[in-house]
């Protein structure tokens, strides 16, 4: 924290390191919007002298004194301390090196994540999350959303399937919500017609990859009277424009920590359908999973190609096949085989899985059936469509992963400020 009037500054904050030049001692002390240079002249400091020469790194000290122009200290002055208090004395050695020219491993950055948030290049990775998911929120309110918050204990796993938490409520057994889908189409069914919500999903997959996690933070999104699921990919291309449009103006700072000079992203962003990007990853010695879906190098193998042919880190894959889809996804009138559903693409990775509800009651039975779920199971869901639900889509988007590729991160761990995986529970 630092306070200015006039020449009279006070700053409070954390030793980053003392260096003693005999003469000289300066100290750089570190807040959260920057580093700033206390420089103490023998011949003038006096007691200040020994004080600054005892303090040991990462404590957090006060300092008041006067600002001095100076072009070769940090942020072109210097501070001239006339006193200086240590709040809280930091013990040693400090188990993690905060260094800026030291890499230490990730796993000992999640250990020490009170430490490691202290470095400024990965502070950068929070403050710029901050922006992305103030954006999202401003982009939606602007456009019209209401903003929901929905219930993450569930009687009942949203996908149907076995990746569920299960957690003891008093008597009964429930779930960990993997996604607010029931309760977003639950809102189209009361007349909200457009609503949004950023909150926690929790997956019970014990993948140990780059790009999974068992808890993270989903933004969805549900409208209604839709003609098409292209409804969604334009909101979702908006969405991405005001992204980009607000780290340009509020992140040059944390961006250029890591070299990134953003470009607004051209709309509309690119469009392959499933046929085609089969024909594609023929062409790499690749083929889609028995399902029909893609995996994960098929995903960074299409980016290449994206990037490579249209010059876009975004593209959508379109026109899933319904071997690959949910059953409340509506599937194509003239072909069966193949749903609404599309996934959006950033730089060689699936950030957002979006797609046209089936808003009939009598086929979403059916197609439950088909999917081997019992509709017995999901009453409380199909009351929703006995009694008038317009044409709805939606998408979820998973945050971390918006920003871990923006930044060009190697673990979507790394842009999740207390991750969890199958191995990590604490801090």
């Amino acid at each position: 924290m630092i306070e200015e009037k006039g020449e009279a500054i006070r700053l409070i904050g954390w030793v980053e390191n003392v260096r003693d030049l005999g003469k000289l001692v300066f100290v750089d002390v570190r807040d959260i919007k920057g580093h700033y240079q206390l420089t103490l002249l023998k011949d003038t400091a006096g007691s200040l002298l020994e004080t600054s020469k005892a303090l040991k790194n990462e404590s957090v000290i006060e300092v008041t004194g006067k600002k001095k122009e100076n072009q070769k200290a940090l942020n072109g002055y210097e501070i001239i301390p006339e006193k200086i208090e240590v709040l809280t004395e930091s013990a040693q050695p400090v188990p993690l090196n905060l260094n800026k020219n030291v890499q230490s491993s990730l796993d000992k950055d999640l250990d020490y994540r009170f430490l490691s948030l202290r470095k400024p290049k990965i502070a950068a990775i929070f403050k710029i999350q901050s922006t992305v998911s103030n954006s999202i929120s401003r982009f939606f309110e602007e456009g019209g959303f209401y903003q929901i918050h929905s219930s993450k204990i569930v009687s009942q796993a949203t996908e149907g399937g076995a990746n569920v938490f299960q957690i003891i409520y008093f008597d009964k057994t429930a779930y960990l919500a993997q996604s607010p889908q029931f309760y977003k189409q639950m809102m189209m069914a009361a007349g909200f017609e457009k609503i949004f919500e950023i909150g926690p999903v929790f997956r019970a997959e014990p993948h140990h990859t780059t790009r999974h996690l068992t808890e993270y933070t989903s933004v969805d999104l549900e409208m209604s009277f839709i003609k098409s699921y292209e409804d969604i990919m334009s909101v979702m291309e908006g969405m991405i424009t005001r992204i980009y449009k607000d780290l340009k103006e509020k992140n040059k700072p944390e961006l250029d920590l890591y070299q990134l000079n953003l470009e607004n992203p051209a709309v509309p962003f690119p469009r392959i359908t499933m046929a085609q990007a089969s024909e594609i990853l023929k062409d790499y010695g690749k083929t889609l999973k028995d399902d029909g879906d893609i995996d994960p190098e098929g995903e960074r193998i299409l980016g290449d190609y994206v990037k490579n042919k249209f010059g876009s880190d975004f593209f959508f894959l379109t026109e899933f096949p319904w071997s690959a889809a949910q059953f409340y996804h509506m599937r194509k009138e003239s072909d069966p085989s193949i749903t609404y559903r599309a996934d959006l693409i950033f730089k060689g990775l699936e950030i957002t899985t979006l797609a046209q509800r089936e808003h009939r009651y009598d086929v979403l039975v059916k197609q439950l059936v088909e999917k081997g779920l019992d509709p017995e199971k999901f009453a409380f869901y199909l009351d929703f469509f006995k009694y008038g639900v317009p044409p709805h889509g939606g998408s979820g988007t998973g945050l971390e992963r918006i920003v871990k590729q923006l930044l060009g991160l190697e673990n979507v761990a790394e842009a999740t400020l207390l991750p969890r995986t199958p191995e990590r529970l604490a801090p």
